[in-house]
């Protein structure tokens, strides 16, 4: 599933997505010396024959609320061009890489 979609620069520095910013996260620092926060996600993949019900990510994400649980994330546009399917993404404040 994609779960957002924006510019290279915009999805690397302002992810919107708890997803993004996980992968994000998981690229490797090239300067040995500078120490990154790596997001370690919990839990299982979602099983794609047996979807949760919601937002597929919410089993793993660390920001989710009840909403999350009950009702999939619609397409929107949080900036121009910048599109993200995620209830919380107006709110959340995540990390990007430079």
């Amino acid at each position: 599933r994609i779960v957002e979609l924006a510019t290279t620069t915009e999805l690397f520095t302002t992810p919107k997505h708890p997803y993004t910013a996980a992968l994000l996260s998981a690229a490797p620092e090239p300067d040995p010396r500078i120490r990154s926060r790596r997001i370690v996600l919990e839990g299982e993949v979602a099983n794609p024959a047996a979807p949760p019900s919601g937002c597929y990510f919410h089993p793993r994400c660390a920001y989710a609320i009840d909403r999350c649980r009950t009702e999939a994330p619609a397409w929107r546009e949080v900036s121009p061009a910048h599109f993200v399917a995620c209830h919380r993404a107006q709110e959340l404040q995540l990390a990007g890489v430079d």
